[in-house]
């Protein structure tokens, strides 16, 4: 069979370009990342009890291993960490030592497990990045509670994003919610820095409110830039800029970016057009720049800000500060 596909179809204009658009996919030319297909569809059973939201949810982890999810709320005298089962049911609260929580991360094996929260309060807990047991214990404290650093010390936040924990526990943080500080830091498992990239500015590499944080499985580093609307690309091992997207981003920048559970695509946060983007990760190799497959569009003011993925079942869960909830979409088989 041969496809003899007509000069119009580099015709910039949109009736030209559709036309050809669906010639070429009826004979299976385009593969499926380039359609439009639905991906997830919205769990209305979950949680079984919303009204156990009584905050603004800013943040939602998942532990796979242990069928656990952990969100972080804000507000006056409302707990600030709440735990639910991957059914749905709310399990238990706690509330020590954490004051404005912004993301939050869970470390899991078979054996252990602990959750690491971002702290951006500026009382006597906050600028800190804190490792806690899965019951609320405080277990480790990164910077200096109260105060705001300064981007020439390591460990001294301003108001820290988010954070990654790979499984020999080298850590990335993003730093910089609207403070002083615009950068990512990795450190190693016994908390020294490996690395430091970036500073205010939207130059490469640099930042203006760097805001969530993951790691592909072939060593790179995935940073949403939200101020300067693009995602920044880093090496894993070097701490070396790689690349960037930013044409998905000119509506709103990135809020929140994780991969799904089989690392074909990233699932991205768009906190005020309040949607959810799906982009093709590429292979490895050039960074390239971001195809959008699918979306989720979710309801008016639900403000989608930070998301998680379960990496057994593919769940994503969204916390939504506009609608003081977090809501679970499952993926279409």
């Amino acid at each position: 069979l041969v496809l003899l596909i007509p000069p119009s179809c580099s015709v910039t204009t949109n009736g030209y370009l559709f036309l050809c658009f669906q010639v070429l996919t009826a004979f299976g030319y385009f593969p499926l990342w380039k359609r439009q297909q639905q991906m997830y569809k919205l769990d209305v059973g979950w949680p079984k009890i919303p009204e156990y939201f009584t905050g603004q949810t800013f943040c939602v982890a998942v532990d796979s291993v242990h069928d656990l999810v952990y969100v972080g709320q804000r507000g006056d005298n409302v707990p600030k960490v709440l735990v639910f089962s991957e059914e749905g049911y709310f399990l238990y609260a706690w509330n020590e030592t954490v004051e404005m929580p912004h993301g939050i991360f869970v470390v899991n094996s078979e054996t252990d497990s602990s959750v690491w929260i971002t702290d951006v309060g500026t009382g006597k807990y906050g600028h800190t990045v804190k490792q806690y047991s899965p019951s609320g214990k405080l277990m480790q404290i990164l910077g200096t509670p109260g105060n705001a650093g300064s981007s020439l010390i390591p460990l001294q936040f301003d108001q820290p994003a988010e954070v990654f924990v790979e499984e020999s526990g080298d850590m990335y943080v993003v730093d910089g919610d609207g403070g002083m500080n615009n950068r990512l830091l990795k450190l190693s498992n016994d908390y020294k820095e490996i690395w430091l990239a970036g500073a205010n500015g939207s130059g490469i590499g640099q930042f203006k409110i760097p805001h969530s944080v993951t790691v592909d499985p072939v060593g790179r580093v995935w940073v949403a830039d939200r101020d300067n609307k693009r995602i920044q690309v880093f090496d894993r091992v070097t701490g070396e800029w790689l690349g960037y997207w930013s044409s998905c981003f000119s509506e709103d920048g990135p809020y929140s970016v994780r991969f799904t559970a089989d690392y074909r695509y990233l699932i991205v946060a768009q906190m005020n057009i309040n949607r959810l983007a799906i982009l093709a990760a590429p292979p490895v190799g050039s960074i390239g720049d971001c195809i959008m497959v699918s979306t989720v569009q979710l309801a008016d003011e639900t403000k989608p800000h930070l998301v998680d993925v379960d990496m057994k079942s593919g769940a994503i869960y969204v916390a939504e500060i506009g609608a003081q909830q977090v809501q679970k979409y499952i993926p279409l088989r």
